[in-house]
């Protein structure tokens, strides 16, 4: 885990900040349906799983840009851009109706990403225990798929979570519009390091992500 420390006089969101670290704080989230056609065609003709995939892609998207990498050292008082951020994905348990997350490192390599993945995956199905590590984990940003329902709004609160930084991305299942599958995905972002600008580009990188990755 590298990180560099960020110089709060000289950051370019300086005065948003302050302003919600401090004055007014809050979150800011969004739910928007992305267009994921191609990625499902995809992942059927190559014999992966989709969830996969698009942990994947969204993880490369997070990646891209400093915005969402953003973290804060409590001891220290420090905020701080993480080198690389990865995600915490989620099993979930039939027998118990209970999941256990998943912490899965983030490469670019896709095929490397996606066998740890499946690794990770398969022995959290043995497990079967919440064992949520955060302490241990802190450039993890939480993934969860809600595969029971297309939804169209989703909200997180965190009461108290002003100077949580991580992303948190869900997403539920696709449905068929017209010839399309489109996938509601929602984003959430301290509104002290991201405003709706920032949230919304997650889905236009997504989109584009998404394009690219499956003319690989």
């Amino acid at each position: 885990m590298n990180y560099r420390v960020i110089n709060r006089d000289e950051y370019y969101r300086k005065g948003v900040f302050r302003h919600f670290s401090e004055d007014c704080r809050c979150s800011t989230s969004m739910t928007a349906r992305v267009d994921v056609t191609e990625l499902a065609a995809w992942s059927e003709k190559t014999g992966t799983k989709f969830y996969l995939n698009f942990l994947y892609i969204l993880s490369g998207v997070l990646n891209s840009r400093d915005d969402y990498k953003m973290g804060w050292i409590q001891e220290s008082h420090e905020l701080i851009c993480y080198d690389r951020i990865n995600p915490t994905q989620y099993v979930f348990h039939e027998d118990t109706e209970t999941c256990t997350p998943v912490y899965t490192t983030y490469t670019d390599d896709y095929e490397l990403f996606y066998r740890n993945a499946r690794a990770d995956v398969e022995k959290a199905k043995q497990a079967g225990e919440y064992a949520l590590d955060a302490a241990n984990h802190p450039n993890w940003f939480d993934a969860s798929y809600i595969p029971w329902v297309s939804y169209d709004a989703l909200h997180i609160e965190l009461p108290d979570g002003n100077l949580y930084f991580m992303p948190i991305v869900n997403w539920g299942r696709y449905r068929r519009e017209g010839d399309r599958l489109m996938m509601p995905v929602s984003v959430r972002l301290n509104h002290a390091v991201a405003d709706g600008y920032l949230v919304a580009r997650v889905f236009r990188l997504l989109e584009e992500g998404i394009r690219d990755f499956c003319r690989r």
